[in-house]
């Protein structure tokens, strides 16, 4: 016989399946269902399908809402998900404001994040160097709307919005992936999801864009103008653009690489080696010269970290099948581009960057603040179009950062980047636990690949490669902290033991 009260009963023991059922058996239960039925049948009739579909669509996403703020992870689940399948739906010509559902996932999360502290305050996770930086970061983005040189404050609003709250993200992520198990599953879905795309990039290669697609690249001579080179269509699978799409092929190649070299099974690292492989020629049907020099430079990282023969036979393997692309002649328009990456002198929009940089430096240099938050670029155009920022291409993460933000923003963000390596760097090789130890590498690695990519173009302001940035750097502290939590419980159960044995 059960003898707990119903009136005591948790949440979730009254919804298990067998409790559910008799609690749908009543007869108030099914009065509620009937007269639920009624009224949807009632509305459909009266407000035609469109309005039976919205009842069933506020059915799901009532369920979905509460479960982003009741748990986390899954929350960060749809949000990774959405994020990667944003611009695919987009390119549908879907009528709806897709971004803000992705602020309202990133809002929910935030709601879920501190009702959670509230109930189990812990803010001494956030007590590190990255969170610090951070935080002055933020508040810099914030000081920008009293930007004496600023010339539209709808431009800071409309940026702003954006920045601050997939920065704080950051916080949300480090407190709520606190298990291993749940950073696997992280993984997990990630490596999907670029799956997913890298197959889509293949069939654009091999089979061809979409009747859609093809339309919409042809309707805009600018997009062809970059879309369209040596002959060849640049692929961006289902991703925003070519560099967005690159640059996520390459740090999810640097996340296989990574996980290889931990302690997983040897099935394991064959699918996550195959998997490396589909990234990286993936990438090369980008067309995106920027992502091509991401893959050495990170791997002479990964080098120096793991500093073993082993690694360094693999990695010399690896630098001479690199050489052979970069000197080997060849008559294919794809290993062409990735040839000349590493022959930047010989790239006329290199060149033609160069001289924008030399251009704009004078400005930099007699703006500390910068010329406001959104002052290039959509925004630029669209709340300011006649000032001299607004028709600028910054054409870089680093050099958009100093014309908007000035030099101390730049100084600013050079010092973030520098705080999440050495941190990143320095746990490493304060963990313990092997497959943290690999989890944090593949973080710093990923970090420090979007940090060098981040100067010839964009790396961090599109989805999906935003919201996997600021996971990065969650998950550098993150796996950090569940290592000395693991350390803390391994040492109290030897002390344990020792006086056990004492007391004998």
């Amino acid at each position: 016989m059960n003898f707990i009260p119903e009136s005591s009963k948790t949440l979730s023991e009254r919804l298990k399946p067998g409790a559910l059922i008799v609690q749908l058996n009543k007869p108030a239960a099914l009065i509620v269902l009937f007269l639920f039925s009624i009224t949807i049948g009632y509305v459909s009739i009266k407000g035609g399908i469109v309005a039976g579909l919205l009842i069933l669509v506020a059915m799901v996403a009532l369920p979905v809402v509460y479960a982003i703020v009741a748990y986390p992870v899954f929350g960060v689940i749809v949000l990774m998900t959405m994020a990667y399948a944003l611009f695919f739906i987009l390119r549908f010509g879907v009528n709806f404001p897709l971004g803000t559902v992705l602020d309202g996932i990133q809002g929910l999360l935030i709601l879920g994040f501190f009702i959670k502290q509230r109930a189990k305050p812990d803010w001494k996770v956030f007590k590190n160097p990255i969170s610090t930086v951070i935080l002055i970061w933020i508040g810099y983005n914030i000081l920008e709307v009293a930007n004496p040189w600023a010339e539209s404050r709808l431009a800071w609003v409309y940026t702003v919005r954006s920045v601050a709250v997939i920065t704080i993200m950051y916080f949300v992520f480090l407190y709520q992936l606190r298990s291993v198990s749940a950073i696997r599953l992280i993984f997990k879905v990630w490596l999907v999801l670029s799956f997913i795309g890298a197959l889509y990039g293949f069939k654009q290669e091999f089979i061809g864009f979409s009747d859609r697609e093809m339309a919409q690249m042809e309707s805009d001579p600018l997009t062809v103008a970059l879309l369209f080179i040596n002959g060849v269509w640049r692929k961006y699978s289902i991703f925003s653009d070519p560099v967005a799409f690159s640059y996520n092929m390459v740090i999810t190649a640097l996340l296989c690489i990574s996980l290889i070299s931990g302690p997983v099974k040897q099935y394991k690292k064959i699918i996550l080696a195959i998997m490396t492989v589909m990234m990286l020629m993936a990438m090369l049907y980008s067309g995106t010269r920027g992502a091509y020099v991401l893959v050495p430079a990170a791997l002479i990282l990964f080098a120096l970290l793991n500093f073993s023969k082993r690694i360094m036979i693999f990695t010399g393997f690896a630098a001479f099948g690199i050489a052979v692309m970069i000197f080997m002649p060849t008559s294919s328009p794809t290993i062409y581009r990735f040839q000349s990456a590493f022959r930047p002198s010989e790239d006329a929009s290199f060149n033609v960057r160069k001289q924008n940089q030399e251009k704009i430096k004078p400005y930099i240099l007699s703006h500390p603040m910068g010329g406001g938050l959104g002052a290039t670029g959509v925004w630029g155009v669209r709340f300011a179009p006649n000032s001299y920022l607004a028709s600028f291409p910054p054409d870089s993460g680093y050099v958009r950062v100093a014309v908007e933000m000035g030099w101390i923003g730049l100084f600013l963000f050079c010092c973030l980047m520098f705080v999440i390596l050495k941190t990143g760097i320095q746990n490493f090789y304060k963990i313990k636990n092997p497959e943290l130890k690999s989890y944090c590498m593949a973080m710093t690695l990923i970090i420090f690949a979007l940090n060098i990519g981040n100067y010839p173009q964009e790396a961090l302001v599109q989805f999906p490669n935003n919201v996997l940035f600021y996971l990065c750097i969650a998950l550098i502290q993150a796996t950090y902290l569940i290592d000395q939590e693991e350390q803390k419980k391994f040492a109290d159960a030897n002390t344990q033991k020792v006086v056990f044995q004492e007391n004998r």
